[in-house]
């Protein structure tokens, strides 16, 4: 293994290292990724509840009571807006913040664009 740190292409953490045949971790986001296979984050194509297409920047709007473990709320309420998203890969595809709740990780299917 490499002692080369290399740059995260999710969060741009500088501490990306590598854990396998040309495969890095993030420690601050757990992004995986192969070093030869470049991650292009502007063609990532993120699709609201209702099939419209997000982008970073987008307002959106919470259309379902979410639930969030440990957190001062115990649920992210219908209707709830939130600003500046973020398209992000996996499961959890827009990164964002919400006011009293702070760093999210949401699902666009339980979102609709603003």
């Amino acid at each position: 293994m490499s002692e080369d740190l290399k740059e995260c292409p999710s969060c741009q953490s500088p501490y990306g290292y590598e854990t396998g045949d040309k495969e890095y971790t993030c420690p601050e986001c757990s992004f995986v990724w192969i070093l030869e296979e470049p991650v292009d984050f502007e063609h990532i194509v993120v699709l609201d509840v209702n099939g419209v297409a997000l982008a970073n920047g987008d307002s959106i709007i919470i259309i379902k009571d979410l639930p969030v473990k440990g957190a001062p709320k115990p649920v992210i309420k219908t209707g709830t807006k939130v600003k500046n998203i973020r398209l992000a890969f996996g499961d959890h595809n827009i990164d964002c913040k919400i006011d009293g709740f702070g760093s999210m990780a949401l699902k666009s299917e339980f979102v609709k664009k603003a």
